[in-house]
């Protein structure tokens, strides 16, 4: 596997020197701009009619190449992908405090495996790569587009709304920006703050999953990514089988100083499930300094329970078992400074039920997360994980590495382990640099994962691929304008 791995790297080497050589020039002001998280530049002053809020609008552009490879062990399918694509987000000016925003997305196939093509030795589909592109039809990964943005907005002083198609980040829905583009909501969203407390929240009727070029009803969105098993082994089959009107988000965040903060978070699936939070925080952002290190500390509480039937009356269509509940602790202990930051994290899943969150909307709010693999679909759960970042003082150069070990059910154990995913662990190592001066506006990702299994695979190789004893390569290049 490691000779695969040097020329893997050495190919994604030759990607980036060539790509730094043709990148245009762009703003220097969107450097630190991350992936549709940063607000268009507005002009905040109302304009004086609607003909102008139109010629006074923004529009703001990003191209992204993304090189993604899975190296498995022994004879089992490696697998690569090169996508490109690009896309465009106009926002009007102010006008009477409303404004209008409409953007969209292209996506484009520069010579990849074959991901519609089965390992042959166990039958399973292409895991990672295929999220480049289209997992509604593996088949197509050419000539694919998407409208991501269409909303309204209406902004006054503390207060705004946002009706439409959007991009949420809360702690159970958020964008998971893992492949060529991210995930979308469609409802309406309100935030109103004050200095110290912040109310937000709303209700989604439609969602877009990434890797997907559709827009789908709540229920129809879950069960696009694999579906697992159910609580008694058979085959999982809720995908077009649930039944929902929508999801209710509601979150307060108060801040009692520089320092400590509180959270609340609910999120109610109607019909299928409810899940809440609660979230204590100490995280010092004014009085960080080059040399001293200050503390930090969180705490998250998560409980869980199935709403009726789970979202089908029938026990073998359903997302959740009825009366299905769940427990979940997370904690961060660390310390950081204006260029370190460091901190070992723990979560523990009780076995009260598996802990459920679909997949298609975003990754589980464990601090334990590492990028490319997850714990939701487990009861029983006990995991580490420690996490050092490194920013270079005089250069845009980020380095970040994280090592953790997740202790899972065992993969027969399938009350308790929905995708038959053995214990692990896992090593993340991951280089972002932003080019500055005649580059400005474009950046480079570089991220290295290796997992090696620890649980019984009992020697069948469909435990193995695509989730432990194997590599990923990610170089990611981005460029926004």
């Amino acid at each position: 596997m490691f000779k695969k791995l040097y020329a893997i790297v050495g190919f994604c080497f030759s990607q980036l020197v060539m790509a730094t050589a043709a990148v245009p020039t762009a703003d220097a002001s969107l450097l630190w701009a991350d992936d549709d998280t940063t607000g268009l530049a507005v002009d905040k002053k109302d304009t004086s009619n609607l003909l102008q809020a139109f010629k006074k609008g923004t529009v703001e552009g990003r191209f992204r190449y993304f090189f993604m490879s899975a190296l498995n062990e022994g004879q089992l399918t490696d697998y690569y992908a090169n996508a490109f694509g690009g896309g465009i987000k106009y926002q009007t000016a102010p006008f009477h405090h409303f404004q209008m925003a409409l953007g969209g997305f292209y996506t484009f196939n520069l010579g990849s495996s074959n991901l519609a093509k089965p390992d042959s030795i166990t039958g399973s589909p292409n895991r990672y790569e295929i999220g480049l592109f289209n997992i509604q039809n593996p088949s197509k990964t050419n000539n694919l587009y998407k409208l991501e943005y269409f909303n309204l907005s209406y902004q006054y002083k503390n207060f705004t709304a946002v009706l439409g198609k959007q991009l949420l980040q809360t702690p159970f829905i958020n964008p998971q920006d893992g492949r060529m583009r991210p995930s979308f909501e469609d409802g309406l969203y309100v935030e109103w703050s004050t200095p110290k407390n912040k109310w937000e929240g709303g209700w989604l009727y439609n969602m877009s999953p990434r890797s997907t070029i559709e827009w789908f009803t709540v229920a129809n969105s879950m069960g696009w990514y694999a579906q697992g098993v159910n609580t008694d082994g058979t085959a999982a089959n809720y995908h077009g089988n649930l039944s929902s009107a929508g999801i209710g988000l509601l979150g307060y965040t108060h801040q009692f100083n520089t320092a400590f903060s509180i959270k609340g978070w609910n999120m109610f699936v109607e019909n299928i499930f409810n899940s809440s939070m609660l979230e204590l925080n100490y995280n010092n952002t004014t009085h960080t300094t080059n040399t001293s290190f200050i503390p930090l500390a969180g705490l998250r509480l998560i409980a869980q329970q199935a709403v009726h039937d789970g979202g089908n009356a029938n026990p073998h269509y359903t997302y959740m078992q009825k009366d299905n509940k769940a427990y979940v602790i997370s904690a961060r202990l660390g310390m950081k400074n204006a260029q370190w930051y460091t901190a070992l994290n723990y979560t523990r899943v009780t076995n009260n039920g598996r802990y459920l969150n679909p997949r298609e909307w975003g990754i589980e709010p464990f601090y334990t997360f590492m990028y490319r693999e997850r714990n939701e679909g487990n009861a029983n759960v006990n995991a580490v994980m420690w996490n050092m970042q490194w920013q270079m003082k005089k250069q845009p150069l980020k380095v970040e590495t994280q090592l953790g070990y997740f202790s899972l059910p065992d993969v027969k154990n399938v009350a308790d382990n929905k995708y038959g995913m053995p214990s692990y662990a896992q090593l993340n190592i991951d280089v972002k640099y932003h080019f500055t001066k005649q580059l400005s506006g474009f950046n480079a990702e570089f991220l290295y994962v290796y997992k090696k299994g620890y649980g019984n695979t009992y020697n069948n190789p469909k435990y193995v691929i695509n989730k432990v004893n194997m590599s990923l390569l990610n170089l990611i290049l981005n460029y926004s304008f």
